[in-house]
C-alpha cells in the first residue's frame, strides 16, 4: 500500500514540473477541491440507488483521485501530516460516537443520550 507521503510526493512532483504552484493559492486550490466534489456528485444526481451502484468503477475511481490530488496538494502546502490528523480526528470521532451509543443510529453525537 502506498502511503499518503508518497503520493503526496508525486502529486507535488506533477505540478512542480509543470510550475504550476504560481497558480495555486489557497482559495483557488479549494475551489478546484469543490469543483471536483461536484464532478462526482454529478454522477449520482437523480439516480436511484441501484443506478448509482451501476456506475464505473473506473470513471468514479478517477472523479476521487481527482479529490485526492487537490486534498494531497492543499494539505502539502498547509503543512499538515494528514495521516496524523487523519488518526486524530478519528480518535476524537470515536470519543463522540461510542459504539455502544452509536450502533446502528444516525444521530447526530449532540442528539445520543446515554
Amino acid at each position: 500500500m502506498e502511503t499518503l507521503k508518497k503520493l503526496q510526493s508525486e502529486v507535488v512532483q506533477f505540478r512542480d514540473e509543470r510550475d504550476w504552484k504560481q497558480f495555486h493559492n489557497f482559495k483557488d486550490m479549494l475551489l478546484s477541491l469543490n469543483l471536483e466534489v461536484s464532478e462526482l456528485c454529478e454522477h449520482f444526481q437523480w439516480k436511484s440507488e441501484e443506478e448509482a451502484l451501476q456506475l464505473g468503477k473506473e470513471e468514479l475511481g478517477e472523479e476521487l483521485s481527482d479529490i485526492l490530488y487537490w486534498v494531497l496538494l492543499l494539505s502539502h502546502d498547509l503543512g499538515i501530516d494528514l495521516g496524523q490528523a487523519f488518526r486524530e480526528k478519528m480518535a476524537k470521532n470515536m470519543k463522540k460516537y461510542p459504539v455502544e451509543l452509536s450502533r446502528g443510529r444516525k444521530e447526530k453525537y449532540t442528539d445520543m443520550s446515554s
